[in-house]
């Protein structure tokens, strides 16, 4: 326990650095923000910080409430879907949890990359060398350029399509081009009435800061239509703390389209003559209060419209707001004029 001594000798250390901004104060000072709707929230998790849950049969999840995986059992072993370091070595105990109340094998053989990035991944190593891995031929290449032992790299990869066949179970995977990633695939289960698709959808919530950091704006906006085509009733979206439904996917999908919609009215109604009288020669300043007055504009009846039904429309409605309106603007050419 930190004691007196120990607390006052870290504030002068503190103290002795230079400041390089203002810290809140307290919590007082921090804003405020809409309340959850208790629709978004999922399971409690134990003591050891992880939930296990069946999802259909022999398809399970774990979830530390932020993360999410999944795992099939089969006579032959069990195959991970994606290894979160914040879950980490709860993985294997939800896993032995499982394994020992049904009376089947604990040992994983086969771990499934749903795409690159370490906050998915980075637990993949625990589970060491004598277990094949899979994922999209991207996928290789750019776990091979991040060079993180946390994360091996594949073993088996694929172009468009492959089945998995493991211990009598049947997993489809697939690539439909770039969204949130240029490696993210879908994960179905058709046995199992499911499917798995990471950093796309939220369930119950809006997407992370700036539309999930999506490395393709119109894939990803084009992913929830891709999802909704497959056969399916649970979701398995990769964050939070609870499963989804295909009802979730239609909001989603409804939320983005109206960010979109709204986005269009802006370029066309948001009046930049004053932003640019005002700053003169300094663009930024003048783009910066342009695109801030258009992202509000277009974001302000998404947040209300959303608000109690999507988690957090109050927080990061308008970064992803900024996110679309950059990319019609860019990639759909919706505002463009060409100089007479």
């Amino acid at each position: 326990m930190t004691n007196r001594r120990t607390f006052l000798a870290g504030g002068a250390a503190l103290a002795a650095l230079p400041m390089l901004g203002e810290l809140p104060a307290s919590a007082d000072t921090l804003p405020d923000y809409a309340p959850i709707p208790p629709s978004a929230l999922g399971p409690a998790v134990n003591a050891q910080g992880y939930f296990v849950g069946r999802v259909q049969k022999n398809l399970y999840w774990v979830t530390d409430s932020t993360y999410q995986a999944a795992f099939l059992t089969t006579k032959d072993g069990v195959v991970l879907f994606d290894a979160p370091p914040s879950i980490g070595q709860n993985l294997q105990r939800a896993i032995n949890e499982i394994a020992a109340a049904n009376g089947v094998p604990n040992k994983v053989t086969h771990i499934v990359y749903s795409h690159h990035h370490a906050d998915h991944l980075g637990a993949s190593s625990l589970f060491g060398k004598h277990v094949t891995r899979i994922g999209h031929t991207e996928n290789k290449r750019l776990l091979a350029r991040d060079n993180d032992p946390t994360r091996p790299v594949p073993d088996v990869t694929f172009e468009s399509r492959k089945t998995l066949r493991v211990g009598g179970e049947r997993i489809e995977l697939a690539y439909h081009g770039t969204n949130h990633t240029p490696d993210n695939i879908y994960i179905h289960f058709p046995d199992h009435d499911t499917l798995m698709l990471v950093d796309v959808n939220l369930p119950g919530w809006v997407p992370f800061d700036f539309f999930n950091i999506n490395e393709d704006v119109p894939g990803s906006m084009a992913a929830p239509g891709k999802a909704l085509s497959y056969p399916w009733k649970h979701y398995i979206g990769g964050h939070m703390g609870r499963l989804g439904t295909r009802q979730d996917m239609v909001v989603y999908r409804q939320y983005i389209d109206d960010i979109v919609a709204n986005v269009k009215l802006a370029l066309a109604n948001v009046d930049p003559t004053p932003y640019f009288a005002k700053y003169g020669n300094n663009a930024w300043a003048a783009v910066k209060e342009y695109q801030a007055a258009q992202v509000k504009y277009a974001s302000d009846p998404v947040i209300k419209k959303y608000l109690g039904v999507l988690a957090a429309a109050d927080v990061y409605t308008a970064t992803t707001t900024f996110l679309i309106l950059e990319s019609v603007r860019l990639d759909l050419g919706v505002g463009s004029q060409i100089h007479p």
